[in-house]
């Protein structure tokens, strides 16, 4: 059974920091391209940051600079580094696993930016 569990969201002041993880079993982690999303009631679930099987990362633009991605395959587990966070940034964030048309999709973890 395929499990992708989000952690470390909750509410952080504007310019603060908040570090996502999840945690992925019944896959071949290093396998999969894992990428982090985010939604806000009535968006579309929009790309923060992805990380390839071999480590290349990609970033939307609003995030570039402030977010970082890592992954590590010992523990099969992908991270999310958000600093100098904005109010902006609130939405409910999502781990996505996916090996060519195989996709998985964790349950979400909130983060909301307020003072």
């Amino acid at each position: 059974q395929v499990q992708l569990v989000e952690s470390g969201g909750g509410l952080v002041q504007p310019g603060g920091s908040l570090r996502l993880s999840c945690a992925a079993s019944g896959i071949t982690f290093s396998a999969y391209v894992m990428t982090w999303y985010r939604q806000t009631p009535g968006k579309q679930r929009e790309l923060v940051a992805g990380i390839g099987s071999g480590g290349t990362t990609n970033y939307a633009d609003s995030v570039k600079g402030r977010f970082t991605i890592t992954r590590d395959n010992a523990k099969n587990t992908v991270f999310l580094q958000m600093n100098n966070v904005k109010p902006e940034d609130t939405a409910v964030y999502y781990c996505n696993a996916k090996f060519t048309v195989i996709t998985h999709w964790g349950q979400g973890t909130q983060v909301t930016v307020s003072s």
